[in-house]
């Protein structure tokens, strides 16, 4: 998740006594979720707004080629988007039948740190640790 975003949002803080992923946490989490997506699909709508717009035929094949780099560059970081988007709404799915905030992996609290940090973390720190250490075994 971009450090933009995590500039516009206060961290939550716990009061004593409270339970974890209660009614007042999962509205956080929802509202930082629901506004990351909002900003994503703005920012997907203005490059397709900007790509329609600069659709320009250059005589030059370098400023040709150059052109299409950038446009399949851009391309490339708005499918990141969407499939970013994707994963937005499954959490928002888990925030809706209360399943957000535990490790999908051994069902422990993920912790609102890292929650804020990954909003759609689904493992805790363990977990992800252990599955990285895999993909990296299985990569070599």
């Amino acid at each position: 998740m971009g450090s933009e975003l995590h500039e516009q949002f206060t961290p939550y803080v716990t009061q004593d006594d409270e339970d974890y992923m209660n009614k007042n946490q999962l509205m956080h989490f929802r509202h930082i979720l629901e506004s990351w997506k909002a900003e994503l699909s703005q920012d997907i709508d203005r490059t397709v707004h900007a790509m329609q717009d600069e659709v320009t035929l250059f005589a030059d094949p370098n400023d040709r080629a150059s052109q299409e780099s950038d446009m399949a560059l851009e391309l490339r970081n708005r499918d990141r988007e969407r499939k970013l988007i994707k994963k937005i709404d499954e959490t928002i799915a888990r925030i809706d039948a209360d399943d957000y905030g535990y490790c999908e992996s051994c069902g422990i609290e993920i912790g609102l740190k890292r929650l804020e940090a990954r909003p759609t973390a689904t493992l805790c720190i363990d977990c992800k640790t252990l599955d990285e250490m895999r993909e990296k075994q299985v990569a070599k």
